[in-house]
């Protein structure tokens, strides 16, 4: 009896520490997608589809359901509450499965992916320094500026878009005046040559948290177990 009580408050510290490191990583999380929204407004996103998809958005709900993941485990923990623990352990398990559905619908269907992101983005140029659309305009000038590019396939595709009679400034590699010189190289194929150099990072990052995801439902699902066995004890 002694030796489960041990085990017991080993689980129930080692739960709550691990949890509220889970907390202020989310804490982190969306203060950095607050910053990104306060500080970045401007540069919205490039998808016509998706306006509210942006990098700012993304981190403030990461961070939001971490930080109430986290919170729920600690909770869990400390009250030694077996439908909190559960309930922790459900959430985490869905989000667990989705991450493994979404992953592996992306890779195999990555050549779909590639084609409808393209028509996406080529969608999305039609709304260039039109009115209400500061967000995508200032978006697509940042992307050709940083990665020194012009157009989703190739420049030609500015040619394509109605009342745009010459190319976008930042698709110029000089000054663009008087005669504007197109970057050569399309811009999805330059971002997605930046995303295979940093491909290592995002995969190493990736195991990680599923690392720590699975000690995480590991964790929870033995103090669950430990606090039911300790409470038939008791009765």
């Amino acid at each position: 009896m002694a030796g489960s009580h041990r085990c017991l408050g080993c689980l129930k510290y080692l739960m709550f520490i691990f949890n509220l490191v889970f907390w202020l990583a989310g804490c982190g999380l969306f203060g950095v997608g607050v910053w990104l929204a306060v500080t970045q407004a401007p540069f919205a996103t490039l998808s016509s589809s998706f306006p509210s998809v942006s990098a700012a958005n993304l981190i403030l709900v990461a961070g939001a359901v971490t930080m109430v993941i986290g919170f729920i485990g600690c909770l869990g923990a400390v009250k030694e509450h077996r439908c909190l623990l559960m309930s922790f352990f459900v959430i985490l398990l869905l989000i667990v499965l989705t991450e493994v559905i979404v992953g592996g619908v992306l890779y195999f269907y990555r050549k779909q992916f590639d084609r409808n992101a393209e028509e996406d983005l080529k969608k999305g140029m039609h709304f260039y320094n039109k009115k209400g659309n500061e967000g995508l305009s200032v978006a697509w000038d940042t992307v050709q500026e940083k990665f020194k590019c012009c157009g989703v396939s190739n420049s030609s595709d500015w040619n394509e878009i109605p009342g745009i009679s010459e190319f976008p400034r930042s698709c110029c590699s000089g000054t663009g005046r008087p005669v504007c010189k197109t970057w050569d190289t399309p811009c999805y194929k330059q971002v997605k040559d930046w995303l295979h150099e940093h491909i290592h990072s995002v995969l190493v990052f990736g195991i990680a948290i599923g690392i720590v995801q699975v000690f995480a439902l590991g964790f929870s699902l033995l103090l669950y177990c430990q606090i039911r066995r300790a409470e038939k004890y008791l009765n």
